[in-house]
């Protein structure tokens, strides 16, 4: 009932490849909190709910900022610095869900974390249920516009060269 999940291929020679790949697992993701919580609240704690909590975790940990990182070094700042208001706009909002992405993170992980132990015992409560619920709205409503309107855009903006230093630099970060 709570399998993890196996990762889209994309190389960093193709970095917006990689970044719509990467939203390709954020929602896999978000579709395992979504089925550990209602799973942790119909059944409670099991190996199949710690397992799922120490994926959702390891993801939204590690993958999660350093895909957040890679928007905002290479994706976000040309297209704030070009003359379009309107597209400034939605990237200071995506900036700004970002960073609310990463609040509501931090509210939800210390029960994830919790839930990773034998012994677990408590269930989701409707402040938890409200977190996860808006977590999972936020990334619904961020992604498509980054994939549809920001990443055409802003790969478009950029040659051959510049692509392949955004793909080099982003597998150095995450070697860092």
């Amino acid at each position: 009932m709570l399998p993890g999940f196996n990762s889209p291929a994309a190389g960093f020679e193709q970095p917006y490849e990689m970044l719509t790949a990467c939203h390709e697992r954020i929602q896999r993701t978000l579709d395992l909190l979504d089925r550990l919580i209602t799973h942790v609240a119909q059944t409670g704690h099991d190996a199949q709910s710690r397992s799922a909590a120490a994926d959702v975790l390891r993801y939204f940990d590690l993958a999660a900022p350093l895909h957040h990182q890679d928007e905002e070094l290479h994706v976000f700042p040309p297209l704030l610095a070009g003359e379009d208001a309107a597209l400034q706009a939605v990237v200071r909002r995506l900036r700004a869900e970002h960073r609310e992405m990463e609040t509501l993170w931090a509210a939800l992980r210390p029960t994830l974390l919790r839930w990773c132990e034998a012994g677990a015992s408590d269930t989701p409560d409707a402040a938890l249920r409200a977190r996860a619920e808006r977590f999972v709205q936020l990334y619904a409503g961020h992604i498509p516009v980054e994939e549809t309107l920001v990443f055409p855009v802003a790969q478009a903006g950029m040659d051959a060269v510049q692509q392949d230093a955004m793909g080099q630099e982003m597998q150095a970060r995450r070697r860092g």
